[in-house]
């Protein structure tokens, strides 16, 4: 099934990254930082099937050579935490040919430059021979600035200003562009770039399987084929995604229930119009209603308890999120008991103590994120309950000690 993913991030100096190594890298060549010295070597990657650079009419030629474009792009900043690039992290349809992701992934390229004036590094990646083979994505790197005959000019400072809207803008464009090349595909799948909760689904999320997992769950399925028997996930990841999935399926049924009554409904009615003559219409028709009704029941039951359960689990998770940012907040404020040297902070886990520093010490966006993917991933959740609950524990011991002496 066809996939959204466009994702915009900085390359930035104040962690320690350059947008000579990311272009090299992202492209699978050779480029010498004039400014550092180091050569970023990476012409030994594999999986590049697409390299190009997308620029403003009026660009200098310089512009089209990757070393001289990224080059004058990290010498055109002199602060020492300066944004040199920005990225766009795009999926790509497996559902489309090869020609047909380079035009979109171009495409997009292209519509940013005119919109932006900036010069954009096209990169177009395959999947990971370890990974999901359905994972064909992009990576388009673009100047902070504009790009004019002059060379490079001033910041476009429209994509850091998070009310400008213009990071979501984006998002919608590539939509609409990656529907519009699944049609002339001729493929049936649609993509939507709004979330879950924008579009009223509630779901629970599958959590993302690594090259090694992905590795040990094909080697279980070829072994479960080779002994005859249905395959099963063995790891935990799989064995959550899996059951995220069943639940999606059986929430789609419920919800298509009343709808496949209606049809099934029909279907008999039309195979029963023959015996209408010689037999009581009346009596089949009430049982049938009656049995339909006990479905819609049955249906409307099951739907109120697998939603008030995903309530019940999403409150769990924002309990355990709220009672990490209290500890982290006491523990920023120097509260009694929170401080380096107190007995009470030294028996909290050490996994505890190291994310709630981690916690206090970045900035507002970051500490948004880690809130949320408290509140959104079951297991990185429960993790952070049991640590909490083991703080818990171990103080609740020592005040049952302190008081029995």
């Amino acid at each position: 099934m066809a996939s959204f993913h466009l994702a915009v991030k900085t390359i930035g100096r104040s962690a320690g990254r350059s947008a000579t190594a990311a272009a090299a890298y992202r492209a699978g060549v050779e480029i010498a930082d004039e400014r550092t010295g180091i050569v970023h070597d990476y012409t030994r990657k594999q999986g590049i099937e697409h390299r190009e650079i997308v620029a403003p009419a009026d660009a200098p030629e310089w512009v089209r050579d990757r070393s001289a474009l990224w080059n004058a792009a990290e010498q055109a900043e002199t602060r020492k935490n300066s944004t040199v690039a920005r990225e766009y992290e795009i999926a790509l349809p497996a559902e489309l040919s090869a020609d047909e992701r380079r035009d979109l992934a171009v495409g997009l390229a292209r519509e940013i430059s005119e919109r932006h004036g900036v010069a954009v590094d096209v990169a177009i990646h395959a999947p990971g021979r370890q990974g999901d083979q359905r994972n064909h994505h992009a990576h388009l790197l673009t100047t902070t600035r504009r790009i004019g005959a002059e060379g490079l000019g001033e910041k476009s400072r429209e994509l850091d200003q998070k009310t400008s809207g213009e990071v979501e803008r984006w998002r919608g464009r590539f939509a609409e562009m990656q529907n519009a090349a699944l049609e002339r595909a001729q493929v049936a799948e649609r993509v939507d770039h709004r979330s879950h909760q924008r579009r009223g689904i509630e779901q629970e999320a599958t959590v993302h399987m690594g090259p090694s997992v992905m590795a040990m769950e094909r080697r279980a399925e070829r072994e479960a084929q080779r002994d005859g028997r249905e395959y099963e996930p063995v790891t935990k990841v799989a064995q959550h995604n899996a059951g995220v999935l069943e639940q999606r399926s059986l929430r789609q049924y419920i919800e298509r229930g009343s709808e496949w009554l209606r049809d099934v409904g029909q279907r008999m009615a039309g195979r029963l119009h023959g015996f209408a003559a010689t037999l009581s219409g009346a009596v089949e028709r009430d049982r049938r209603e009656a049995a339909e009704a006990q479905q819609r029941e049955q249906l409307a039951a099951e739907r109120a308890r697998l939603l008030a359960q995903e309530r019940q689990q999403a409150h769990a998770r924002e309990q355990v999120a709220e009672r990490f940012r209290t500890i982290a907040a006491r523990r920023e404020a120097g509260a009694p008991g929170y401080g380096d040297h107190s007995s009470d902070w030294r028996a909290v886990p050490e996994a505890l103590r190291k994310a709630v520093d981690a916690y206090n010490g970045a900035d507002q966006h970051t500490k948004d994120l880690y809130i949320e993917r408290i509140q959104r991933e079951p297991q990185m959740a429960h993790a952070m309950g049991q640590l909490i609950h083991d703080r818990e524990r171990v103080l609740q011991r020592d005040r049952d000690q302190g008081l029995s002496r």
